[in-house]
């Protein structure tokens, strides 16, 4: 009965044969297929991250150049309401808007000549 034995070895050994060199070629070209994949993989993911990182530090540019000009509109809107205000009190005190215009103002291109205003933006 040794016999039949051997035969079941001999079946599982016919199951499972030798690796050939075809097999192994393939098993290389496998792990090289593999080692480049996650190579990529890696790449990709740094410059995944490293492209985030920019994304970030643009924003917050962003951010302090928002803050900036939010800054500066409440700077000019307070100068709006001051020279407004300049020009509410100087109305009824002004001679020129009370009385006619002289006739060599009526024909001036350029009649818009104006006195230097101290403005509180430039008082630094």
């Amino acid at each position: 009965m040794p016999h039949s034995s051997d035969s079941s070895d001999s079946s599982s050994f016919s199951q499972s044969p030798p690796p050939s060199k075809q097999d192994s070629s393939d098993d290389v070209r496998k792990v090289q297929r593999r080692e480049k994949n996650r190579i990529a993989a890696q790449k990709s993911r740094l410059r995944q991250t490293q492209k985030a990182d920019t994304l970030h530090l643009e924003s917050e540019d962003l951010e302090r150049q928002n803050a900036a000009l939010r800054r500066e509109i409440k700077q000019l809107t307070e100068e709006m309401k001051h020279f407004t205000s300049m020009l509410s009190s100087h109305e009824p005190l002004c001679s020129i808007l009370t009385s006619p215009p002289p006739p060599e103002v009526l024909y001036a291109t350029h009649s818009f000549h104006q006195p230097h205003i101290s403005s509180p933006r430039f008082q630094h």
